[in-house]
């Protein structure tokens, strides 16, 4: 069964259009011609199917697209054109800290953030302590986030996404940048977790720069450069941009 159904996607961007300070400078700007806003594309005719079960890793450099295209897929962008399908429950671990409010103290945000990915009041009070124990935040349980460091933060959040995620059994599982959170000993954590929901038979799309990661738990690589797609395949990607890279 095909989880993921990408043809021919295109996604564009506007960049390097001067701000200007009020509509009648905007209206003259835009009809003296000097309103000048360039096109990035992003994406560039991108066709790929996923079928369930499969996980698939997303190389390349920065710049390349790669987060543009899980979004693209989680429906957070509009495509310019070409057509996405998806069938499934979608979760996704994506701006992980999206949604947390430095004023609140951990306790309320981990209702904010649940509440935000669909649980309920009820949901998140059964699941509050295994979220809280599972950043290792139990003696921070009052504490206002601004008052956090960045990796107690990251922590939090990750495992906030994480079980709201596993809490919704997701068909889909978009995954940006995860291992980027905490010290080697959480990044083990973190990734246990990611396990337990491939060994559920999830479609998992995976974006990383790190390629040991990637090597060990795809079995299927597309490799971005520019928007496009450089290569795809189960074999010989990584060791092509490798070399590439280097």
């Amino acid at each position: 069964m095909k989880r993921i159904i990408i043809k021919n996607v295109w996604k564009k961007f506007e960049i390097g259009a001067k701000k200007r300070q009020n509509a009648l400078e905007r209206f003259i700007a835009l009809f003296s011609g000097k309103e000048s806003r360039k096109q990035m594309w992003a994406l560039k005719d991108i066709s790929f199917n996923a079928e369930a079960g499969e996980i698939i890793g997303i190389i390349g450099e920065n710049g390349s697209g790669k987060s543009t295209l899980l979004r693209v897929i989680a429906g957070i962008y509009n495509t310019d054109k070409g057509i996405v399908k998806t069938n499934g429950k979608i979760s996704s671990l994506i701006n992980l800290e999206a949604g947390m409010d430095p004023r609140l103290n951990a306790r309320d945000n981990i209702y904010l953030c649940c509440s935000i990915m669909g649980l309920k009041n009820r949901e998140i009070k059964e699941k509050f302590e295994e979220i809280i124990s599972f950043a290792e935040l139990q003696e921070f349980v009052n504490t206002k986030l601004y008052q956090f460091s960045l990796g107690m933060i990251s922590r939090l959040a990750f495992s906030i996404m994480i079980h709201s995620a596993m809490h919704k059994k997701p068909e889909i599982l978009l995954l940006d940048e995860i291992f980027t959170v905490g010290d080697e000993h959480y990044k083990n954590k973190c990734m246990e977790k990611i396990e337990e929901i491939m060994k559920s038979g999830a479609t998992i799309i995976m974006v990383s720069h790190n390629l040991s990661r990637i090597k060990k738990h795809c079995k299927r690589i597309i490799w971005l450069n520019k928007g496009r797609i450089i290569m795809d395949g189960r074999e010989g990607v990584l060791d092509k941009y490798l070399k590439t890279s280097g």
